[in-house]
């Protein structure tokens, strides 16, 4: 995590900013222990991530934090005690060389034409599934998605997820937490093999030239701007 100050400097090289025409849904920031990453985050942004709940099918349990535009950033982690589902377990959770954003989702209301497309570019990121979970206040939420696989450590391509089935939405069921999401881009050896899926798909995500592959996102916290 960095402060303004680095997020300007690399505001400087880019060339070009890029917004995304398609809605985000959620940022999925996976780390090795979800209390210390909740207690950490709440120290340095000044806002308390929100228990949502376990996966029981991935094995995964999360926290959540309420941004605009109906986003959400998920810090995602394994659920050890959950001994029916063996690593590795989905989003990169298991391969974690430290804290990061490993996914992102782009909301759906067309999971079978997302499908496709997304299958012309990554043949084993066609599967749709349906999960849920019961919030913290006792409401269910349900949802169809483009399964996210377990490696790479982090993928580019997102997963889509369409909340048609559910009654309401994360972020509904969230109180104001004062963070906005101000850009989400990334970095690749070859950020031009994205172009064709991203357009395919009606996203216009900014990539930059780098040997390191990784998702960035800069938030505007009560304390501040900072990247992640």
């Amino acid at each position: 995590m960095v402060c303004y100050k680095t997020f300007k400097y690399l505001c400087q090289r880019r060339c070009k900013l890029i917004g995304i025409k398609r809605p985000i849904d959620h940022i999925v920031f996976a780390v090795q222990h979800l209390d210390k990453a909740v207690s950490n985050f709440q120290e340095k942004f000044g806002v308390c991530p929100i228990f949502g709940g376990y996966h029981r099918t991935q094995g995964t349990k999360n926290a959540l934090v309420k941004l605009n535009d109906r986003t959400y950033l998920e810090l995602l982690a394994s659920d050890h005690h959950n001994q029916d589902i063996l690593p590795p377990r989905w989003m990169g959770v298991d391969i974690l060389s430290r804290n990061q954003i490993t996914r992102w989702a782009i909301r759906s209301q067309k999971l079978q034409e997302d499908r496709k497309i997304i299958l012309r570019h990554h043949e084993h990121m066609g599967t749709i599934a349906e999960g849920s979970r019961v919030t913290a206040n006792g409401s269910e939420l349900t949802w169809q998605l483009l399964v996210p696989l377990a490696v790479p450590e982090v993928e580019l391509i997102p997963f889509a997820i369409d909340w048609s089935s559910s009654a309401t939405h994360p972020c509904d069921v969230m109180p104001e937490m004062g963070c906005e999401l101000i850009e989400l881009y990334g970095t690749h050896p070859n950020p031009d093999q994205f172009v064709e899926l991203f357009e395919a798909l009606g996203l216009e995500l900014q990539l930059i030239k780098s040997k390191e592959i990784s998702l960035k996102a800069t938030l505007k916290t009560p304390r501040g701007i900072f990247e992640i």
